[in-house]
């Protein structure tokens, strides 16, 4: 994955076409950025597993988007196009993900079950 470092930046961010951006204050669940959000954040999981410290600005993401997109998107006033299974999931994997990133353990064995949410 090219510089997934600014990738990840430009997510947590919220910067041009990032997942939140079109979160918040646009009010739409964009399958395909979320994906790319979640793809990008497992490759810093994985690159950073071994690493002693952890960087604030990276800590500070897979935090804040740990809780924030669940208590966005499960507003009343939020519209749901997926089923609540899709989202469940989805939440699901951004608590993974920064348990991963956080402990240094895939919740995952073998990868199974991280394939991209549809």
């Amino acid at each position: 994955m090219e510089d997934f470092m600014a990738v990840l930046k430009n997510e947590f961010e919220a910067g041009e076409g990032s997942f939140l951006i079109k979160l918040r204050p646009g009010l739409e669940w964009d399958k395909a950025a979320f994906n790319r959000l979640t793809s990008t954040m497992k490759h810093c999981a994985e690159s950073t597993f071994n690493e002693p410290k952890l960087e604030r600005w990276v800590a500070e993401g897979f935090w804040n988007v740990s809780w924030f997109v669940r208590s966005w998107a499960t507003h009343p006033n939020f519209p749901k196009v997926y089923s609540t299974e899709y989202y469940n999931k989805a939440f699901t994997r951004l608590d993974d993900l920064a348990y991963w990133y956080f402990m240094g353990y895939s919740p995952y064995q073998n990868e199974t079950g991280f394939e991209e949410l549809a």
